[in-house]
């Protein structure tokens, strides 16, 4: 199938892609790497009128340490951080799921801004990004604001992105010595969307972990938050946190597998996240 007919305009800067989506009232879409939006307009599952490149805009394509963030524009490719020394060493949480985004021809084309803008709920970058406890920067018309991820993922495909507004980057705390990370999925094939996906971190303390944030992928309409089985994981250990997984999901059945299996499944990651977690604090 091809797609229905749209104009395409190709933005050179942050400004001229607001005042472009400002214009449209028809509906108009940002195109990155494409690599959903692509498939999207083929199936016509998707239907703009405008269809706005921003892949020549400047400055989008970094990646940097400023202060105690790690800062990675929209435009930063997934291969790219995959290779980047900045990421392996302060944002290791993000290395760690890189390599399970799609396959090495998605990553060289697919950006981390998209990921985050698309908020697939299968998708690996929004649960880090929650578990990071990072933010999105985000332009528009009124000028350039912040939102915690914790915020930004709203609901299936739906943030907290306005129709004029343009992501621009997003940016994690840099780890430290205290930081521990931990990150698993189960598919059925290498690069497949995961049945179940868990993205953690944590803080050591002595032998003990604190500030838990286990983050689960393709159980909901978003992201999820375990938040009792954090509270348990601390407390108590890996059985307890399992069973208070019991109140923190509801998987719905879909063609991967039935909700049943996918709650079983986010146990069996959260013991052997439990393990590596506590296996880097030893």
């Amino acid at each position: 199938m091809k797609p229905a007919a749209f104009a395409y305009a190709k933005a050179s800067s942050v400004r001229e892609a607001i005042e472009l989506l400002g214009k449209n009232k028809k509906g108009a879409r940002l195109l990155a790497g494409g690599q959903s939006l692509i498939a999207a307009l083929n199936l016509r599952l998707d239907a703009p009128s405008l269809l706005i490149d921003i892949n020549g805009i400047g400055g989008l394509d970094k990646i940097a340490l400023k202060q105690n963030w790690v800062e990675l524009g929209a435009l930063v490719r997934h291969a790219a951080a995959l290779r980047s020394a900045v990421v392996q060493k302060h944002a290791p949480l993000i290395a760690k799921a890189l390599p399970h985004v799609g396959h090495p021809a998605i990553r060289n084309r697919g950006t981390i801004g998209g990921s985050i803008a698309l908020a697939d709920p299968a998708a690996e970058l929004p649960a880090c990004l929650i578990a990071l406890g990072g933010e999105v920067v985000i332009s528009g018309p009124k000028g350039k604001r912040t939102v915690k991820a914790d915020g930004f993922f709203k609901d299936l495909f739906e943030t907290a992105l306005g129709p004029r507004d343009l992501l621009t980057a997003i940016r994690v705390p840099a780890a430290n010595r205290e930081s521990r990370f931990g990150f698993a999925e189960i598919c059925r094939r290498h690069g497949d969307y995961a049945m179940v996906g868990l993205a953690a971190a944590a803080r050591a303390e002595g032998a003990h972990l604190r500030d838990i944030r286990l983050v689960y992928f393709g159980v909901g309409s978003t992201a999820v938050r375990a938040r009792r089985a954090e509270t348990a994981l601390a407390k108590h250990g890996p059985d307890a946190a399992v069973a208070a997984l019991q109140d923190d999901l509801d998987p719905p059945d879909d063609v991967q597998a039935s909700g049943a299996t996918k709650k079983y499944l986010a146990g069996v990651l959260l013991r052997r996240i439990a393990r590596e977690l506590a296996g880097a604090s030893a």
